[in-house]
């Protein structure tokens, strides 16, 4: 492993453990250039996926770039780290269940949506915005109403 640091390829693992959820294994490393410590991660991957954008653009699931988009939408929440780490293995895994090489990116969108929902309200509306392509006040409104009329029900 190449340290994130000094770029050196002579890296030492100090401590092997499984995460929380079971789903992977973290590794606190120490490079012996510079002495700098990180910690990585290794799981198991089923299958390589392929995004199909909206665009018809393919690009390679990215399992950082979804982690973050869920991170951005639970920013300042008060949600366990670990917590929001599951529901993005989560997602992943439910995407590579699917049996299929390539998803459509509309089908990542709904999944993250679904679980938001139970996770967190705020997050769920804050994802929504980007998902959903807000524009206006007047689209947020129409959202919450929805929700609260979903709620109620």
């Amino acid at each position: 492993m190449r340290c994130p640091f000094c770029h050196s390829e002579d890296t030492q693992v100090k401590d092997s453990r499984p995460t929380e959820d079971g789903t992977a294994i973290r590794r606190r490393r120490q490079c012996h250039n510079c002495g700098a410590r990180f910690t990585t991660f290794e799981r198991v991957q089923l299958r390589e996926l392929v995004v199909i954008k909206k665009s018809g653009k393919k690009e390679p699931f990215d399992r950082e770039k979804l982690a973050q988009s869920i991170l951005i939408a639970c920013r300042k929440r008060d949600i366990d780290p670990d917590r929001i780490e599951r529901f993005v293995s989560s997602v992943q895994r439910q995407l590579e269940a699917l049996g299929e090489t390539e998803v459509e990116a509309g089908q990542i969108g709904a999944l993250v949506m679904q679980g938001l929902e139970q996770l967190d309200p705020v997050a769920y509306v804050r994802f929504a915005s980007v998902y959903k392509d807000f524009r206006e006040a007047k689209d947020f409104e129409t959202f919450v109403g929805q929700l609260s009329k979903s709620v109620k029900a």
